[in-house]
């Protein structure tokens, strides 16, 4: 039994240093979305995605189109989003609003 509670501890490790580090690229890519070229459309549309996936598809091949330290922060958010405390979009104040607004501000249609 104390090899499972070791896997637990390490994945509680694990997770926080993946919440660290995403949480900080999450704030860096949403300062990203705000801007106006493809790379910010790019990570809008990832933003979105993992705000709500069923809603906002995201193309994977998309993320060619960054620059590798932009790619790198997507995966840090992944890599949080993997097992998370909390949704992307709660992270913020008024998160849900902010995300539903930078859908509108790229006109980046729903898939309800």
């Amino acid at each position: 039994m104390s090899d499972f509670l070791k896997k637990i501890q390490d994945m509680r490790v694990v997770q926080a240093e993946a919440e660290k580090k995403g949480e900080a690229a999450l704030y860096r890519l949403f300062e990203v979305a705000q801007g106006d070229s493809s790379q910010c459309e790019v990570v809008a549309k990832f933003l979105l995605g993992c705000y709500n996936g069923y809603r906002f598809k995201f193309d994977l091949t998309d993320f060619r189109r960054l620059d590798k330290s932009i790619f790198d922060d997507c995966l840090l958010v992944l890599k949080m989003d993997w097992s998370p405390k909390k949704e992307v979009h709660e992270y913020f104040q008024e998160g849900s609003k902010k995300f539903e607004n930078l859908a509108k501000d790229w006109r980046i249609e729903s898939n309800d």
